[in-house]
């Protein structure tokens, strides 16, 4: 760093530099953000890198805007009484020690719980506590740190993202610019008397040289950045060959002209350029368009229940409309903002907020998409439909994430890398060799090394391979929250079924009650308290009972996951679960049971006779043959001799399992080295599903989401699981064939180039189609692999 440059931003200090701690500082501003981040134990952000601020800008007055209640409302994401959540636009966002700085926002103010940084789209999300500050001063602060926040009225009263146009501008200057240098370039092709006359060569070439500057400087502009950036971080990234090809062939073609040595390459640099955008912009618009099926085609496979004059019906949630009155069980996913209408609402915000504690709610007051209620059975009213984005978004926020191992993803950052050291040093080798051969030769060698020896394809063959399995999953049924998660369904040894609700059928099961014969209002006041339960056999004996609920609504209801729920409605004190949860012992049997007590009263059990889904045979037969499978139930063992008979006779059981219990077993098969998938509901296994290495809830016309799973199945689709985890295994070959066909072309294209037998023009041209041809044939491969196996 330049001694007289500021410590801070890097800007130089001119005459007279603020000096502060033994550093100079090129103005008040920047001293003010080193004390600031001095003084809260944050001095970690100059070690990231040298001068990595901005010069913070006047904040006085700037955001007194942000204190009006309307503005607030339509900025904010999320807004209770007590957290906030917002997010920010970052323009300044551009290096590590920016991401480490905004993510520690929590010591600069106290009142910040969480603040998660997208560097991709230099964004914050910023969770925050109302009572101990606001958007105002969260907006000042970050200013007054060098990180204005982008605030756009217009954008906060449509809601909608503007789409960036900034590639489609490039891409038809370039275009425009590469057809008009081409037509300028035809009479010196020519050479002719006749067409090319001595006092117009100079203008021609000059006109091309006009025509090629908006293509270096604002159409490859990307390019020379993306070099930059990684070079100041001492990355070699995979741009650095392609910012030094387009810059080798202007200086090259620039010098020509000046000193009238040639025409020059305007119309190979221009050519170049179009068709590295043109590969760019296919690219994206395929990936878009894989993003859009996924979030907003492939909805979450499950339903809420509406409530329509009285009757109770599941509909999707893509069904939803404004109007809606939803009925939210206990443990259940509020999939929309809504008012509370009535009941006992204690809502846990940390799908949303990261805060876990549940936060009380009235009638009339507004809930959040995102919440999930705690206690009993309550009824809203929707406001706002919410889209599948924002649903998909929460889901795939980083805490709920899984550390792996080497990914597909690190696999081909290291490759790009070392393959931007071999492409450079290659191409130096080339020139020195052509140097001293062929003199003439060495610049279109070189050029036509750093451009036609890329690793793009390399990088695209992963993102689209598995989007495009994202996107055919959700088709049927299956939905995954990230590409990680195919990568991890291909290295599963072995899969654990819960029992009860995962290969059992709710609506099919057959029950009978064995105990004293209980009254019309003791049957209504039993079903209304399993209105309220979300578990599986909850619903299916709510289904069973054909009595009306009680017009009131219970005043204390309270449900212990694995065992049972205690219950007060209209004074009468009621005891649902398993025998030892009931404290009734004496009666426990070998079947699955739900026992009941009634004021200290035993009154006997509802006993069910099992239904396993259709086809649960031909699951276990197929997955035998290479998985180790496992019954983990917190059922008794009443059944474990017809499934013996029933599954295949490597299975392995393990009954009268608590959720704690099943989270041990599972983790005790992992220190073993064991890869494991954990297929169960989304509430009562929410402990194992998240100790696993995948996670998948079974769905059957209720909503189970638990953040924690990594995919949700639905029921009607759960004889497809062979077939599923067969195509996942076969999209992860597609990719490893892909990256060997890659590498394939990038050894041929190298021997041409490096033998001269290709010009930079044409190293563009097949550079893209390259890219073009990857993408192409990792989607036809998944689709056709799809095809194979689930149609």
């Amino acid at each position: 760093m330049d001694l007289n440059n500021c410590y801070h931003c890097g800007a130089p200090c001119g005459d007279s530099p603020k000096i502060f701690d033994e550093k100079q500082f090129c103005c008040n501003g920047c001293k003010t953000v080193y004390e600031i981040l001095r003084n809260n134990e944050l001095g970690c952000y100059y070690d990231l890198q040298s001068t990595p601020g901005t010069i913070p800008s006047d904040i006085k007055g700037k955001f007194n805007y942000l204190e009006n209640d309307d503005i607030i409302e339509k900025l904010l994401e999320f807004n209770d009484t007590e957290i906030s959540v917002v997010k920010f636009f970052i323009p300044s966002i551009h290096c590590s020690s920016c991401i480490w700085i905004l993510e520690n926002l929590t010591k600069l103010n106290n009142g910040v719980t969480t603040s998660m940084v997208n560097f991709p789209n230099k964004t914050v999300r910023i969770t925050f506590k109302n009572s101990i500050t606001n958007l105002k001063q969260l907006a000042e602060l970050m200013t007054s740190i060098g990180y204005e926040p982008y605030i756009s009225l217009d954008d906060a009263d449509t809601k909608k993202n503007k789409v960036d146009k900034t590639l489609i501008y490039q891409v038809s200057i370039a275009a425009f610019c590469f057809g008009n240098i081409m037509l300028l370039s035809f009479p010196e092709y020519f050479a002719a008397d006749e067409f090319w006359l001595e006092k117009y060569k100079h203008l021609f070439r000059w006109l091309m040289f006009a025509m090629a500057l908006p293509v270096v400087f604002y159409s490859a502009k990307n390019y020379f950045i993306s070099a930059y950036k990684g070079l100041s971080h001492k990355i070699l990234n995979i741009d650095v060959p392609i910012a030094l090809g387009i810059a080798v062939l202007f200086i090259r073609s620039t010098i020509e002209i000046t000193f009238d040595i040639g025409t020059g390459f305007f119309d190979s640099l221009a050519g170049l350029v179009f068709f590295l955008l043109l590969g760019k912009f296919f690219q994206q618009k395929t990936y878009n368009f894989l993003s859009f099926e996924r979030d907003y085609k492939s909805y979450f496979p499950i339903a809420v229940t509406k409530l329509a004059d009285g009757i109770e019906k599941n509909i999707p949630v893509k069904d939803i409309e404004k109007g809606d009155r939803l009925l939210i069980r206990n443990q259940e996913l509020i999939p929309v903002d809504g008012i509370l209408i009535n009941g006992n609402a204690s809502i846990d915000y940390s799908f949303v907020t990261g805060e876990s504690l549940p936060v009380t709610k009235q009638s009339g007051d507004k809930l959040f998409a995102g919440g999930k209620q705690t206690e009993g059975a309550i009824e809203m009213e929707v406001v706002n439909t919410i889209s599948q984005s924002y649903l998909t978004q929460l889901w795939s926020n980083d805490v709920f994430n899984k550390t792996t191992d080497h990914t597909i993803k690190n696999v081909t950052d290291t490759i790009s890398k070392l393959f931007t050291i071999n492409v450079l040093t290659i191409s130096l080798l080339g020139g020195i060799f052509w140097y001293f051969y062929n003199e003439s030769m060495v610049f279109n060698v070189v050029t036509a090394v750093l451009i036609i020896a890329c690793p793009c394809a390399l990088a695209l063959s992963a993102p689209f391979a598995i989007g495009n399995i994202l996107r055919i999953f959700g088709y049927h049924k299956f939905y995954l929250k990230n590409a990680e998660t195919v990568e991890n369904l291909s290295k599963i040894d072995t899969i654990i079924f819960d029992k009860t609700g995962t290969i059992t059928s709710t609506d099919k099961s057959h029950i009978i009650f064995r105990g004293e014969t209980l009254s019309v209002d003791e049957l209504r006041a039993i079903k209304s308290v399993l209105r309220a339960s979300n578990h599986p056999l909850s619903r299916s004996l709510y289904e069973y009972l054909h009595v009306e609920t009680l017009t009131d609504k219970p005043t204390f209801f309270e449900e212990q996951l694995g065992e049972g729920i205690k219950a007060i409605i209209n004074n009468v004190a009621i005891k649902l679960g398993s025998a030892s949860f009931v404290s009734a012992n004496s009666f426990e049997t070998n079947e699955t049971a739900i026992h009941i007590k009634i004021n200290d009263q035993y009154k006997g059990s509802y006993i069910f006779k099992n239904s396993y889904r259709e086809g649960t045979k031909d699951v276990f037969e197929a997955l035998s043959k290479k998985y180790k499978l496992v019954i983990l139930s917190g059922d008794n063992d009443g059944e474990k001799g017809y499934l013996e008979k029933f599954l295949p006779k490597n299975t392995l059981f393990q009954f009268n399992q608590k959720p704690e219990s099943k989270l041990e077993y599972i983790k005790n098969l992992q220190q073993n080295g064991e890869k494991v998938m954990m297929v169960g509901d989304g509430l009562n296994d929410a402990g194992a599903l998240a100790q696993s290495n995948v996670g998948i809830a079974i769905s059957e016309n209720v909503n189970v989401f638990s953040p924690a799973c990594d995919g949700i199945l639905d029921a009607q689709f759960f004889n497809n699981l062979p077939k599923l985890l067969i195509i996942s295994n076969k999209t992860i070959k597609i990719i490893k064939t892909s990256f060997m066909l890659a590498l394939c072309y990038n050894v041929i294209g190298m021997y041409f180039a490096l033998t001269g037998a290709l010009t930079p023009i044409v190293a563009a041209i097949l550079m893209p189609v390259s890219s073009i041809s990857i993408v192409v044939f990792v989607t036809i491969m998944t689709n056709l692999v799809s095809k194979r196996y689930l149609n």
